[in-house]
Parts: structure tokens; C-alpha cells; sequence
């Protein structure tokens, strides 16, 4: 009987979460000083959403109720009557649990996928000359592989390694947002020309041009590429280009130089923004892809993300790789003597 109570409870919960209330026409934007809409504050864009749709889905874009409720039963200790019982207690099993993994805000968000097209939910095949690596990166044939974001492709040195590793490119900072395990926060700072997208996650700040500049030479390329923004409403749209294309996340965002990011952000609430964006990239995908994600207000500060002065993973690998060289280097010079 209280299992059951548990979740008519979860499913109540979960459908006044789906409600649209948020989006209501009597909210009225908060406005800046200068009558724009006002975006600033901190915000959490974490999500259990997956990016791509489970292929099971097929084109259904939104879970059932009971689909919701079910999702809902391991955040809330509600498993199956058999399952194991975990003690909060235990510090290694619950290390990441409690101290890393980002708690999700988007409780409205019941999609099947962040991505909402193509109408798959997937991302779109990619373009002739391209393919998947084992490793998970995205190659040009006959090139060398990119710089991609989480990993490494060798140990020869620092630039061999994933940019996040290197602490160049947060691996869930974007631009785009995507959600990840944890640091998924942002800081919004606003004046009249100009808006600043500070990530938790190795603490990057964006900066968005709001004002007519001339376009940035092609030849100039960027981690974060070039972000220009305006206003349609109380819309504010955010153009990048001019990537460096060495960048790649780990859900195979397009690489190459070509690629232009469409970034789109509407307050629908006190706590609620809605994001969307479209990543067009014809060097790499045979088709443009986009993603909804809800952006939820806390009431928090961002702190110092200070990977370079801490990151002693890096020097340790590449000091275990070089450990490893000299004693096998050791070994056939011992197995050398040992012939004669």
C-alpha cells in the first residue's frame, strides 16, 4: 500500500511538473535598466534527458505518465522490492552520488530527447568523408584526428591529450550547453551592448557582442568562436562562428570550421528560461540538428573552477607514460645481455 501511495504521489508531482505554468501569458519579463529583458543571475541547465532519443521512441518526442513515474523511482529510493539496499553511509559507494553528481533542476522537462530535430531525435548521418573513430572522434579522411574534448590520442605530450584534460574546453560548457554530470551552472551578466555567459565548468566567459561589429576575418579561429546577439522580443538570439574546429563534445558536436551555432534564450518564468539551439554544419553532418533544454534559476554563487593550478592528472600521466617507456626500454636492454 505505501509503494503504491509512493507513486500516485511521483506521478502527481510529475504532471504538475509537465504543466505549462510557467509559460503563462499574464508573466511578465523582468526588465534591465535599459528596458531589455533580463537574463542575469545564476542558472543549472542539468537534465536526465539524454541528448539523442533512444531509438525505441522512435519519432515520440515526450515520455507517458507512466513512463515519467517509472523514470522518477530510482531518484527517490523507490526500486524494486528485491533490490539491494544501499546505505547513504557508505562513503565509496556514494562518494560521486553525493559530493559530484549534479542534482537535476529541469523537473518540467519530460522529453524523450534533447534533440527535437531531426524528428528521430538523432543526430543527422554524417557528410561524405567523414567517420566515427574508435575512439569517439570525428575524422576527415587521410587526417590526423581533432582535438576532441574528453580522452586523449596518445601520451606523447600535452597535445595529445582531450581539451578538457588540458583545461582549454569544459566539457560540458559548451557553446552549446550540455548537460553532464555535474558543474552544469552558469553565471548571465548584462549591460546595454554586451552579455556575458560565464560557465562554472573551467570558469570560461563567453562574451556576446549585442551591438553592430564587423564580422570577424574567417581566417580567425576560436575555441568558443565569435558570438553575436540581438533581440527578437524577448528573445535573445546568439549567432557563433568562427570556431577553430579542433573542438568536439562527447555527443559528436560538428568539428569543423564551417560550423555556425544558432543559440536561442526566452524567459518564460521566474526561475525558467527556455534554450534552443542549432548547430548547422555542412562539413560535417548532411543536416542542420537542434535541441530544447530548460534552463532553471538557483539561488547560488559560482566559485573558481581552478583546473590549471590543480591539475596534477596531466603531469602524472605523462610522467607514468614516460615511467612505462624507460622500464620497457630496460627490459630489452636486459633481455639483449641476457642473449649474448
Amino acid at each position: 500500500m505505501k509503494r503504491q501511495c509512493s507513486l500516485l504521489l511521483l506521478l502527481w508531482f510529475s504532471l504538475q511538473a509537465s504543466q505549462p505554468g510557467l509559460a503563462a501569458e499574464d508573466y511578465k519579463v523582468p526588465r534591465t535598466e535599459w528596458g531589455l529583458p533580463d537574463l542575469q543571475g545564476v542558472w543549472n541547465f542539468s537534465s536526465n534527458v539524454p541528448m539523442q532519443r533512444p531509438e525505441e521512441f522512435g519519432e515520440r518526442q515526450f515520455l507517458t505518465d507512466d513512463e515519467i513515474a517509472l523514470a522518477q523511482l530510482p531518484r527517490f529510493g523507490l526500486g524494486a522490492a528485491d533490490a539491494p539496499t544501499r546505505s547513504a553511509s557508505g562513503v565509496e559507494a556514494f562518494y560521486n552520488d553525493t559530493i559530484w553528481m549534479e542534482k537535476v533542476q529541469g523537473e518540467g522537462n519530460v522529453r524523450t530527447s534533447l534533440i527535437v530535430f531531426p524528428p528521430n531525435g538523432r543526430l543527422p548521418p554524417l557528410a561524405e568523408g567523414i567517420e566515427n573513430q574508435p575512439g569517439g572522434e570525428i575524422e576527415a579522411a587521410g587526417e590526423r584526428p581533432v582535438r576532441f574534448v574528453i580522452g586523449g590520442i596518445g601520451r606523447d605530450g600535452p597535445e595529445d591529450r582531450g581539451l578538457s584534460e588540458r583545461c582549454l574546453v569544459g566539457f560540458n560548457a559548451g557553446p552549446p550547453l550540455s548537460p553532464s554530470v555535474y558543474n552544469n551552472n552558469l553565471q548571465i551578466i548584462q549591460n546595454r551592448d554586451h552579455m556575458v555567459i560565464l560557465t562554472e565548468m573551467v570558469h570560461d566567459a563567453r562574451i556576446v557582442k549585442l551591438e553592430k561589429r564587423p564580422a570577424l576575418d574567417e581566417s580567425l579561429g576560436l575555441w568558443s568562436g565569435d558570438s553575436r546577439g540581438h533581440w527578437d522580443g524577448d528573445t535573445l538570439i546568439v549567432v557563433t562562428q568562427n570556431f577553430n574546429g579542433l573542438t568536439q563534445s562527447f555527443d559528436g558536436f560538428g568539428t569543423s570550421k564551417n560550423k555556425v551555432l544558432t543559440e536561442r534564450f526566452t524567459r518564460v518564468g521566474p526561475r525558467t528560461i527556455n534554450y534552443e539551439f542549432t548547430i548547422d554544419d555542412p562539413s560535417t553532418f548532411t543536416d542542420k540538428f537542434s535541441a530544447i533544454l530548460p534552463i532553471t534559476k538557483v539561488a547560488a554563487q559560482l566559485y573558481e573552477y581552478a583546473c590549471h593550478e590543480g591539475n596534477y592528472g596531466m603531469a602524472n600521466m605523462l610522467r607514468g607514460a614516460r615511467r612505462k617507456e624507460a622500464s620497457e626500454v630496460s627490459d630489452r636492454v636486459a633481455d639483449l645481455f641476457r642473449g649474448l
